[in-house]
């Protein structure tokens, strides 16, 4: 066995790695092969991406849009199932830092049964602020599961915008 066997993108796929005997009924080689799998699906999610709404630690994180306007930046985060008082939101310099908990609590009771259901996640996100975003003015809004943060840009961010008129040759 070499080193580049245990790493997926060294190793070819359809050659297995050398183990005392590769018959299928061998309980070690099927064990070995198991763990194979569970480091290849790891890699492969590690090279390819989480999809956005989970990372490795098992947490979440909101669906998240950015847009900048000549005279403002605007910050859209997608929080279902959440409330204005689980969200916080702080500026320090050129940052913004989103941080929420998400809690969920279901109790039944009926008789003879008893049904306790919770669950829990918490997230925060920073987002870099281009320069000239007047922090002091900002104004954050909470409707339908959706938080937007609108930050106006100052008077003299908004003067060093230079329009270029584009001409056809």
């Amino acid at each position: 066995m070499q080193i580049s066997d245990l790493i997926p993108w060294g190793r070819d796929r359809n050659k297995t790695p050398a183990s005392g005997d590769d018959r299928p009924d061998n309980p070690l080689a099927a064990l070995q092969r198991d763990i194979n799998h569970v480091f290849e699906d790891f890699w492969q999610r590690l090279e390819n991406g989480w999809n956005g709404r989970t990372n490795p630690a098992g947490g979440f994180g909101p669906s998240t849009d950015i847009s900048e306007s000549g005279d403002s930046v605007e910050v859209a985060v997608e929080l279902p199932g959440m409330s204005e008082d689980d969200i916080g939101i702080s500026l320090s310099g050129d940052a913004m830092t989103i941080r929420g908990e998400k809690k969920i609590a279901h109790e039944e009771k009926r008789k003879g049964v008893y049904m306790s259901e919770r669950s829990y996640g918490a997230f925060y996100r920073t987002i870099p602020l281009p320069p000239g975003a007047d922090t002091g003015k900002a104004d954050a809004q909470f409707r339908n599961g959706v938080l937007t943060v609108t930050l106006p840009k100052s008077p003299e961010a908004q003067a060093k915008v230079k329009r270029i008129k584009v001409k056809s040759s």
